[in-house]
């Protein structure tokens, strides 16, 4: 098989597995009420309990800017996929901060991503594992308001193991911010 057609046949395996981990389990007719099913449930993984995120406090001057940061540990045996990812068709991990009472974010900056090889990719992929720090460059509004506030920012992220990458998830959160 030529590696033209590896790419189009892996992104269809990779989408067929998608689609089936992401059907709930249903129950059988067949098994009568009262009696315990004895096979075991299939593990459900969901991206959004794979990794966690938490924002640290950033304080700004009123018309200044500041890096505003978010940590990001996943799960051990698990890796989300680099931004910009190795290709078009892989969900990118990806940070929107929501603008709010004179604060806007500029541009967000991702850290540098790992090569992994994986058994179902050709070439390695570039990936996040561990601990990964995203930076989000806040800009104050030289009439901000002076005081505390929280802004809402949402992660967008697709958990993967060795073998698959489960259905991408959203993580709400928010990022404390000093205006002074």
């Amino acid at each position: 098989m030529n590696s033209s057609a590896r790419i189009p046949i892996g992104c269809l395996l990779l989408l067929l597995i998608s689609v089936a981990c992401s059907k709930p389990a249903q129950n059988s007719d067949s098994q009568p009420s009262g009696t315990a099913n004895t096979s075991p449930s299939p593990r459900r993984i969901r991206s959004e309990l794979v990794v966690r995120a938490a924002a640290e406090p950033a304080a700004i001057v009123a018309g200044g800017s500041i890096d505003a940061v978010v940590r990001l540990t996943i799960q051990r045996g698990y890796h989300i996929n680099a931004n910009p990812p190795t290709f078009p068709y892989l969900i990118a991990t990806q940070l929107d901060v929501t603008p709010s009472d004179g604060i806007s974010t500029s541009a967000v900056s991702y850290p540098k991503a790992v090569a992994r090889k994986f058994a179902f990719a050709d070439q390695p992929l570039a990936v996040y594992e561990g601990e990964a720090e995203l930076k989000a460059t806040l800009k104050a509004d030289p009439a901000a308001a002076k005081g505390d506030r929280s802004l809402a920012a949402q992660l967008r992220v697709q958990a993967c193991d060795e073998v698959v990458c489960y259905p991408p998830g959203n993580i709400e959160l928010r990022i404390p911010v000093t205006v002074k």
